[in-house]
């Protein structure tokens, strides 16, 4: 299967669809999620679904989703979401979906280089149409800067020296491939941890390669603008600084997480947050796709 929806049903039932409405997939993936809403929205209404990914826009194409004619794919990443609303004429939404997670194709496709398991090129690129990868921050970044990418978007407490080491070894040889990179940052995975190691710094550049967080910043602010009063924000992220923006976004507008107050005390706010905690998968859909185990979802409503 090219990608296990996680949450399926969760996240769909949470966006409250109603027939007739517009809504917004933005990360279309292999298509699971947009299948699940253009069934509950039964022949009516319609649904826009984003993603800059070939690999995934090919796959749903083939698979026969882009017939529907309430069906509008948009192969561009979700930040481009107000300019298409507007293109198409598209004024409000109903709802908007967004699973932020790495697409269980993109892990498993070993030249992509995502997965610490197979030995790739470090490229790591969600659109291979941008030309940075993962090699030319490797390969080119200062020292100061790599240290601030592993520290920040890897939450390495090792990452002076992770930069340290990087810089030193490709000052002999490039460092172009996923193996290579594990082999030279060996010595500094703690004993019986180390995949969690690999995997944060992999994260933290993959993270600075898609300019992931700038870009849910931005998906927040245009969602919001967007929505319908009443309509229904839901999103799956799958690391803390994915899920802690969105939690602050949901509770105050921004992602700082700055409460406003009006005269009388009252929080001033666009959303306001359906369920208080994150949903997480169940045991049981955590057995059947362990990439489902950090999984959060979280749910608000335009006021």
């Amino acid at each position: 299967m090219y990608h296990i929806p996680v949450l399926l049903k969760s996240s769909v039932d949470a966006l409250n669809i109603r027939k007739g409405g517009i809504y917004a997939d933005t990360t279309l993936g292999g298509g699971g999620h947009s299948r699940e809403i253009l069934e509950k929205l039964g022949g009516s209404g319609h649904l826009y679904s984003f993603d800059q990914d070939e690999d995934a826009i090919k796959y749903v194409m083939e698979s026969g989703l882009t017939e529907s004619p309430n069906f509008t794919l948009i192969d561009k990443n979700f930040t481009f979401l107000s300019n298409y609303l507007t293109l198409y004429g598209v004024t409000e939404i109903d709802g908007l979906l967004a699973d932020l997670g790495v697409s269980s194709h993109q892990f498993d496709v070993a030249e992509r280089g995502f997965s610490i398991r197979e030995n790739a090129p470090l490229d790591m690129r969600m659109d291979r149409r941008q030309p940075l990868n993962a090699s030319d921050i490797v390969n080119s970044y200062e020292q100061e800067k790599l240290s601030n990418i592993f520290y920040l978007y890897g939450e390495l407490s090792n990452a002076r020296k992770i930069a340290s080491i990087i810089v030193k070894e490709r000052q002999t040889k490039r460092i172009d491939d996923t193996q290579t990179l594990i082999e030279i940052l060996q010595n500094l995975a703690p004993k019986g941890k180390e995949n969690k190691f690999f995997a944060m710094v992999f994260q933290a550049l993959r993270i600075e390669v898609n300019n992931e967080l700038q870009g849910l910043e931005k998906l927040l602010q245009e969602a919001t603008k967007a929505l319908v009063k009443g309509g229904r924000i839901v999103v799956l992220s799958y690391h803390s600084l994915e899920d802690r923006m969105v939690k602050r976004w949901m509770r105050t507008g921004n992602i700082e997480g700055k409460l406003e107050k009006d005269f009388y005390g009252n929080i001033i706010a666009p959303l306001k947050p359906v369920v208080t905690k994150a949903i997480v998968p169940s045991e049981e859909e955590v057995e059947k796709n362990p990439r489902a185990r950090s999984a959060k979802m979280r749910v608000a409503e335009k006021l």
